[in-house]
Order: structure tokens, then sequence, then C-alpha cells
């Protein structure tokens, strides 16, 4: 039972990671959440609770702690919601379960969250993608949450120099730009003189989540609905949820 139960574990990480960092907005803050997890739960008597809800809930509890929200910003639970359904694709009645809240509570209150996503939250954004069709769809996508989309680069040159042009505070950045160009290079040398929040909007995440030191807190697979976008455009433009 313990080996089924780890090995369930070692299943559930990348997504577990993805989740933490996006809640946290901090790759180290996030790495740290679920390595303390992990412990815990396999110390735990056998339980019928999935793996991965399992994971999310002590990642969750252990967070909630020290987590405090702004004034005007959305409430921990609409938070968490909106990552477990939106980001993580978890159906509503799961994410009740793992925030141990009934459904009718969760139904009211991500209602309230949608709501108010696109009230709380409102930047410049640089689109690196070089398929100008996706270009456009995410341009659209971003403007609906009430963003304004200041460039979009096809590649890294081109990304270089628009971020350098507008100072843009957030980027959402496509991984392989084609011809030779990389999305993740392009970030790379931006973030060398201009700090800002950065989306990878990729086909393929797991060349995100593998363990290395430098990981970006927020990833997105495409394809993604809208309100994935809405979500983690969010939570990078607010960092996460703050913690005292």
């Amino acid at each position: 039972m313990i080996d089924m139960r780890r090995q369930d574990l070692v299943r559930a990480l990348p997504m577990a990671r993805r989740f933490a960092r996006a809640l946290s907005g901090d790759q180290p803050a996030g790495d740290r959440l679920v390595a303390a997890a992990i412990p815990e739960l396999l110390a735990e008597a056998s339980s019928d609770t999935p793996a991965r809800q399992a994971l999310y809930a002590h990642i969750i509890a252990r967070y909630r702690d020290n987590a405090t929200v702004a004034e005007g910003t959305l409430g921990f639970d609409q938070r968490v919601l909106l990552l477990l359904t939106g980001l993580e694709e978890l159906t509503l009645p799961t994410a009740a379960a793992i925030l141990d809240i009934p459904v009718e509570t969760a139904e009211l209150e991500i209602a309230k969250a949608r709501t108010g996503l696109r009230s709380v939250a409102e930047t410049s954004v640089l689109i690196i993608e070089d398929e100008p069709v996706i270009a456009m769809d995410i341009q659209d996508l971003v403007e609906q949450c009430g963003h304004n989309v200041v460039g979009i680069a096809q590649t890294e040159a081109e990304a270089v120099a628009l971020a350098e042009e507008h100072k843009p505070g957030l980027i959402l950045a496509d991984i392989n730009l084609g011809h030779g160009n990389d999305g993740m290079q392009a970030v790379g040398r931006i973030m060398k003189t201009h700090r800002a929040p950065v989306i990878f909007v990729t086909a393929y995440p797991e060349r995100l989540l593998t363990g290395a030191a430098e990981e970006p807190p927020f990833v997105i697979t495409k394809p993604f609905e809208p309100m994935m976008l809405a979500i983690t455009t969010y939570q990078a433009v607010t960092g996460g949820i703050p913690t005292i």
C-alpha cells in the first residue's frame, strides 16, 4: 500500500508543483510546499483520497496558515478554487472536497471570483508567439481579461526589442518559436534588463517541469480555455496569494 501510495504521489508531482508555484507566485516557495507535503502524506495511514487530491489539500493547508489577502482582491478560497478548476482542470466538487467546503459554497465563491477577475488586475502584456493566428487568439483573450497588449514578437530579437521599448508588466511566451528561436532564451535575455512576471504558454509543459534550478512559476498548456488564461494572468500580475 505504501509503495502504491508513493508511486501515485510521484505521478502527481509535476501537477502539484505547477499548482503550488501558481498558488504562491514563486518557484522556490512552491517547491518548498510540495517538499513539505510529501513526507506528511507518506506518514499518514492509508486513505481513500486520491494522491493528487491529498497532495493539493496538504499544500493548501500549509500555505493557508501564512497567507493573507489584501483588501479589494479575491479571497483565499476564491483564488484556490479558480486555480484548481481552471489551471488544474479539476471538477468543482473535487475542488470543494480538497478545500473541505460544501459544493454549494464553492459554487457561490467561484462565481464571485470569476466576476471579480477583470476588475482587480490590469497590466501591459508582451506576447511572444511565432504563429500569427495563435498570437491573435491570445491577444484577444488577453484583452478580454482587461489587459493591454503592447506588442507581439515572433523572434527572440523582436521580443527583446519590444520589451526594451515598452517595459511590459507581463510576458506571455511560447517556448518553440521555430527557425532556431527559443522563447525561453528570449525571456532570459529580457530578464537581464527588465523584470516582469512570465507565463509560458506551451504544448510541451514537461520541458519546464524538470527539477532544474530555474523554472517558471506559471505554465499553461496549449490548447487552453479562456478562463485558464484569465486565472493565470491574474496570479502572475498579483504575485500569487501574498504571504505575511
